[in-house]
């Protein structure tokens, strides 16, 4: 073993990663850290199945990170983790991924190409970027068992899901319904409102809205004095105009009928709308214009409201005539109906109704007794006017019998086949002439428009294909998840997440609302739902095993009812349980199954599939098989301690994950649960490769290392904070945090190295340690507490912060350059030996308290350490235990006492810059004005420090009431606002009126109350700032509760010894540029200069001991180096001696 610490010319965090990773599997370290915690406690950690069928993210580098920081920090605490990998491999992203790789439609399958031949693809195509997916992992420092994963699409995987489906199906909770579902006819299948309710679903889109009149055919005596008759009604789709059976007005809601003209015909029409929307149609300066003025093509339009006004009730019954009359209808249609849910907030006060596109129109319908308008296809199914397709029923693919008995082949052929949305035609684009813009013209043509206009107006999209979604009447299949609510919500309360807002917000306020799960997708890849049905639909079985699907089969081929098994080289009689290679559970295998019901019928399976986000939700109990484990050995790993996925999975993985549990366990899922924000590009914008702002994570990685990425991504933001990632901020970490911790061990190996010090020494007592070595071990150890704390309460981003400002702040700034000197020259003193003691023990907690963020360079430092001293065995920081706080160690007055001087320090040489003071230049006096006198006491235990640290030659302590400081007082309006909303501004001006003994009362107690307006104003130090102004020959600043006075007049005297500092400054650095040893004697020569010889000689024995200078001459010679110090050049000669 070496005894010399590693020195090294440069950091290079890439080349450490990849040298790091070598090791790592060299060694298998992972492997290691699970074999040496066996018999440990386990922390149980779940990991979100991702998709291989597209290519990892930067996003995918903060989601990873987090969990491999709590595994990792687990790990070190002693705890087995078992990290299981899993891949997300059914679904529409899969299947779209194929179409668009085939170029095919999904009308197309079964007819270009078999199932078989598409499911083949998609196996294939779920697995395309795996590799990627696997480098991006390990490049990244995520450790997870990638070697055995969980797949949803294996056969044993799909059984789970089969035996939970009848497990919820025993307790009555799933069930076939007949209702309108969000439907998305890009991916060709329904949606569940999880899916609709992901982010980013709802959009902001500007679409063509139509007031249309609806005619009524029998108008009250009062409203036949003016033109045609007509109800207003408002719809932001115009497309569902054509299915309309009622209108629906508000029972208690007043209307009003106005004579007026149509703005597109002139035609004069009276109609009919809520009195409290009158304002949004008719401008109130036109009420004033008479009716018999008015021309054709006048911008401006009479209207004269009629006095008398109708409630809601009184319009009920009315009828009117069918808008567009295309289809015949029930007799029943076409009046006027009440409803609850009607509102006055935007429209007419009049809602169309159209059962077949809306799920509470299909409500009123059905409690009207008026079915939805439908159409009969050619083969004989009942649809609604539009197709699956997102389209009109082109009128061949109709019944002929329905058209010629039911369809005005002359109206309705100029929209047949039309798109209600250009997005579902690949041949039209969004800007080009839609649907509802040609509808609400021909309404505008026959006087039926009265307005029509762009409207902005949110809609959803489907999560998959970026399309507008459709309500639409579907058979279903539906989980009763409602019959859990309660239960549901009980259990979220006991789940810690971070942040908390979104457990009781985004997802409890969900949770509160939630509606049933709709399980069914017309799709193709996927997990087939296990139900099996006669054709009657009377007789059921859903099947919770393959076991119990084999026995089925065989009772189906006794019966006769099933002449051959759908899998070759299967044989029934030979099948052994968990035999699953011979079979497989996909489409259109199972779908050939035919089983025989209790009356011997042929029962066939329901060819949906599940709602992929079913697979996702089920992994606590498929990636083991369940249930072929043991419950003893299944409560081992389940449920997980911690889990983390984006925000987008709190509507989906989160939410299956917990509604799954709840409805077969009756317990949580998760007990712990990070939901990450969203990764932006610098500017707040979505990455995307379209607008060329997406950062491959490949290349960040190979250019800065993994450590720096995950260290600036984490400490940058909270995790569940959005994040505006900023390629410059990784830099920046890379140079402020990893290159401090960097030159700190470089000085630290250097010094070591000569003076031959590995730790081989007795550890001094703490006790008999310098004060400023008590105060970092006592700083150390409350950063291990704080970190352990943040780490064990999931908040990454303090722990980060904690340990960046320990190591820049402390350590490096304040420990090192104060005690370089000790490291310097001479014998191994006790005091030289406490240093390096000091200093080691403080690298060596770092390296393990930073592993579990940035694991590469924790590691490469921790190696550098303790192989040279042999202080610890373990082969990686990875296998080592979490350091342990020493509370003995923890000195809480000598950590305020040496905050006290940093803080006093940093004013002063904030006020040195002010007036471009430099350090080296010495200054008289400081002045201090003390709160009380436990300040006094502990700003004296460190003046001498603070005097070195600011090159200051006094200080002087004054009351905080000294005449010679004057104070204002500044308020805090985000603080006193919420507080004191409505006397904020006489309350600020009080504040910022304060008089010196009002101030002095407030810094003194803590707090000042007012009386404002006879309500008492209680203010707190922490609401307000109070400023110190400059006074003549210093200048005055504070921090908190510490105000410092500097006097920056400069003397002769004072100006000479600043030249000496300056002098000793350049010396020292040609020490360098000449590469002498830190131990070279030198001789030193200044050219003459009047400026600067008397400070030469007044202070010659001061820069002698400083740059270990045997002699210092003035010579009237020219030498070949020059310096200069402010402004003024000065040639000098420095020889070895």
């Amino acid at each position: 073993m070496s005894k010399k610490f590693t020195e090294y010319s440069q950091l290079n965090l890439s080349e450490i990663n990849k040298e790091m990773l070598r090791q790592w599997d060299e060694q298998n370290v992972f492997r290691k850290s699970l074999e040496i915690r066996e018999g440990h406690p386990e922390f149980v950690f779940y990991e979100g199945p991702p998709s291989a069928n597209g290519m990892p993210g930067i996003h995918h580098v903060i989601a990873r990170s987090i969990k491999d920081i709590f595994c990792r920090y687990k790990t070190m605490k002693g705890f087995l983790v078992n990290r299981k990998a899993g891949w997300d491999t059914h679904g529409l992203p899969v299947e779209l991924g194929v179409e668009k790789t085939l170029g095919i439609t999904k009308e197309d399958i079964g007819k270009t190409i078999s199932v078989e031949e598409y499911n083949n693809a998609c196996r294939t195509e779920v697995m395309k970027y795996t590799k990627e997916w696997e480098d991006l992992t390990r490049k990244m420092g995520y450790w997870v068992d990638m070697n055995d994963p969980y797949i949803t699409y294996d056969n044993r995987y799909i059984e789970t899901l089969w035996y939970l489906l009848k497990e919820i199906y025993k307790k009555g909770y799933l069930y076939k319904g007949y209702t309108i579902q969000p439907y998305s006819p890009a991916a060709g299948t329904g949606l569940s409102t999880h899916e609709l309710n992901q982010p980013g679903c709802y959009r902001d889109v500007k679409d063509t809205t139509c007031t249309a009149q609806f005619k009524v055919i029998h108008p009250l005596p009062e409203w036949k004095q003016f033109g045609e008759v007509f109800f207003l009604a408002w719809t932001t789709t115009p497309w569902t105009l054509p299915s309309n059976m009622l209108l629906a007005v508000g029972p208690s809601i007043e209307y009003v009928a106005v004579q007026t003209f149509n703005q597109y015909t002139g035609s004069p029409v009276t109609v009919v709308l809520a009195k409290n929307l009158l304002d949004s149609y008719f401008p109130a300066k036109n009420a004033q214009l008479k009716l018999e003025d008015y021309q054709e093509g006048d911008k401006n339009i009479p209207f004269r409201v009629l006095e008398k006004t109708w409630k809601g009730t009184e319009l009920a019954g009315l009828e009117y005539e069918q808008l567009f009359p295309w289809i015949k209808v029930t007799e029943k249609a076409f009046k006027v109906v009440c409803g609850d849910f009607v509102t006055t907030e935007d429209g007419t006060g009049i809602v169309h109704i159209a059962p077949t596109f809306g799920a509470d129109d299909a409500k009123v319908g059905k409690e009207n007794d008026v079915p939805g308008l439908t159409v009969v296809d050619k083969d004989g199914n009942t649809r609604p006017m539009v197709d699956l397709t997102g389209k009109f029923f082109r009128l061949e693919d109709l019944d002929g019998g329905f058209v010629q008995n039911n369809v005005n082949v002359d109206l309705y052929k100029e929209f047949a086949g039309r798109y209600v949305k250009n997005e579902y035609d690949q041949a039209l684009s969004a800007d080009e002439v839609t649907l509802d813009i040609d509808l609400s013209v021909s309404l505008k043509l026959r006087n039926r428009a009265f307005r029509i206009e762009k409207f902005v107006h949110s809609y959803p999209h489907c999560w998959r294909t970026d399309k507008p979604v459709l309500y639409y009447p579907l058979d279903s299949w539906f989980i009763r998840s409602t019959a859990c609510r309660e239960k549901m919500m009980e259990l979220n309360d006991t789940i810690n997440w971070k942040p908390q807002s979104t457990g009781t917000g985004r997802f409890g306020k969900w949770l509160e609302n939630l509606q049933d799960w709709n399980l069914s997708r017309s799709r193709y890849w996927g997990t087939p739902l296990p139900i099996w049905r006669t054709e009657d639909g009377r007789e059921e079985k859903c099947i919770g095993s393959v076991k119990e699907l084999c026995n089925e089969m065989q009772k189906a081929l006794d019966a006769g009812v099933m002449s051959e098994l759908p899998w070759k080289d299967f044989d029934l009689k030979e099948y052994r349980d968990l035999e699953y290679g011979k079979i497989d559970l996909h489409r259109p295998y199972v779908d050939n199954i035919v089983l025989v019901s209790e009356t011997g019928k042929p029962m066939h399976r329901e060819l949906d599939l599940i709602d992929v986000w079913f697979d996702s939700g089920a992994m606590p109990f498929a990636q083991f098989f369940y249930p072929h484990i043991t419950e003893e050995e299944f409560a081992k790993v389940y449920p997980a301690d911690f889990i983390a996925e984006g925000v987008d999975q709190t509507r989906g993985w989160f939410f299956t994950l917990h509604a799954i549990s709840t409805m077969v366990k009756g317990s949580v899922a998760f007990k712990n649960v990070i939901s990450n924000g969203l990764v932006l590009d610098k500017n707040g914008n979505k990455m995307s490769k379209r607008l060329g702002n997406a950062v491959d994570p490949f290349e960040a990685i190979e250019k800065f290392g993994s450590d720096p990425l995950r260290w600036y991504m984490v400490t940058n933001a909270a995790p569940w904070d959005n994040l505006k990632f900023d390629i410059d901020g990784v830099e920046e970490a890379r140079r402020k945090f990893f290159g401090t911790l960097y030159n700190t061990y470089s000085f630290f190996a250097l010094y070591a190295n000569v003076d031959d010090f590995h730790n081989q020494y007795p550890q001094i007592a703490l006790a008999k340690r310098p004060e400023i070595d008590r105060w970092i071990l006592s700083l150390l150890n409350s950063l291990v507490k704080e970190v352990d704390g943040d780490y064990a309460s999931y908040e990454p981003t303090k722990a980060g912060r904690a340990i960046n400002d320990f190591v820049n702040d402390n350590l490096s700034n304040w420990f090192v350059r104060l005690n370089r000197k000790r490291f310097w020259g001479g014998e191994m003193t006790e005091d030289k030996m406490s240093a390096y003691q000091t200093l080691y023990q403080c690298l060596v907690t770092v390296a393990k308290l930073m592993a579990p963020i940035a694991p590469f360079y924790a590691d490469r430092l921790y190696l550098d350490l303790v192989k040279v001293t042999g202080s610890e065995r373990f082969e990686s920081v990875h296998l080592a235990d979490f350091p342990a706080v020493d509370e003995s160690a923890v000195d809480v007055a000598l950590e305020e006492q040496m905050y006290l001087a940093q803080t006093a320090s940093s004013i002063v040489l904030a006020l040195r810059r002010k007036v471009n003071l430099k350090v080296r230049q010495p200054l008289t006096k400081i002045m201090i004005p003390v709160a009380d006198e436990k300040q006094r006491r502990n700003i004296e235990a460190v003046q001498a420090l603070i005097l070195s640290e600011v090159n200051v030659k006094e200080l002087e302590f004054v009351d905080s009431a000294n005449d010679m400081l004057v104070k204002r007082v500044k308020p805090d309006f985000k603080k006193l606002g919420p507080k004191y909303g409505k006397i904020m501004k006489q309350l600020a001006a009080c504040i910022q009126e304060m008089q010196r003994d009002e101030i002095n009362k407030l810094e003194k107690n803590g707090c000042f109350a007012f009386r404002i307006e006879g309500q008492e104003a209680v203010i707190d130090l922490a609401d307000v700032e109070v400023i110190s102004e400059d006074i003549p020959g210093w200048l005055v600043a504070n921090e908190g509760q510490l105000t410092v006075a500097l006097d920056i007049t400069v003397t002769d005297e004072l100006r000479k010894e600043g030249i000496a500092r300056e002098l000793v400054n350049r010396i020292q650095n040609l020490r360098k540029s000449k590469d002498f040893d830190i131990t070279d004697r030198i001789a030193v020569r200044f050219s003459s200069n009047p400026l600067f010889d008397s400070a030469v000689r007044e202070f010659s024995e001061y820069i002698k001991t400083q740059v270990l200078a045997d002699s210092i001459e003035i010579e009237t010679l020219v030498f070949e180096d020059e310096i200069e110090i402010d402004d003024e050049k000065l040639t000098i000669d420095v020889r070895k001696q």
